[in-house]
């Protein structure tokens, strides 16, 4: 009696334990606000302060849920323009450029996966290198980092929705 006792006490925490435990794989606890992650030209710090900083102070009122916007931001010639959400597994992801005299002089990161811990680590990673590839190669033509391909994906498809909207 007693051993039969202890095992079904033992099956039971087992269960328990198992299927208490929570993984990463669950998806997204909770729905943040979202955030921004930018990225833009890099400048030696000497000399004016005309040309690409001067949208930089603009807010993120031309993000949507579903569908890009484009917005003026001054009287540089920059537009800001956003693209559509991509809802990921993990998450949306929704990228703004500014747009200046036709070439992409700053990207943001409007929306990204930052349910849990290891989102926000993968995300702090790879979203830099995203943006400033993206400046650089002025295009959607960019290479995906590695441990972040859900991210990236969802990167590429709202990047690519803004640069149609840009006519780039």
């Amino acid at each position: 009696m007693r051993r039969i006792a202890l095992f079904v006490l033992s099956t039971l925490s087992t269960l328990v334990l198992l299927f208490g435990y929570s993984t990463s794989t669950s998806g997204p606890l909770s729905t943040s606000a979202p955030t921004s992650i930018q990225s833009g030209p890099v400048t030696s710090g000497s000399g004016s302060s005309s040309g690409s900083s001067s949208g930089s102070g603009s807010g993120s009122s031309g993000s949507s849920a579903s569908g890009g916007t484009a917005s003026g931001s001054g009287s540089s010639g920059s537009t800001e323009v956003t693209g559509s959400v991509a809802n990921t597994q993990w998450g949306p992801v929704q990228v703004q450029l500014t747009v200046a005299n036709g070439t992409i002089s700053k990207v943001s990161v409007l929306q990204y996966p930052s349910g849990n811990g290891r989102d926000q680590e993968i995300n702090d990673y790879a979203l830099p290198i995203l943006t400033q590839e993206t400046v650089d190669a002025q295009s959607a033509q960019i290479d995906m980092v590695s441990g972040a391909t859900v991210t990236s994906n969802g990167y590429l498809e709202s990047l690519q929705s803004a640069l149609d909207q840009a006519k780039l």
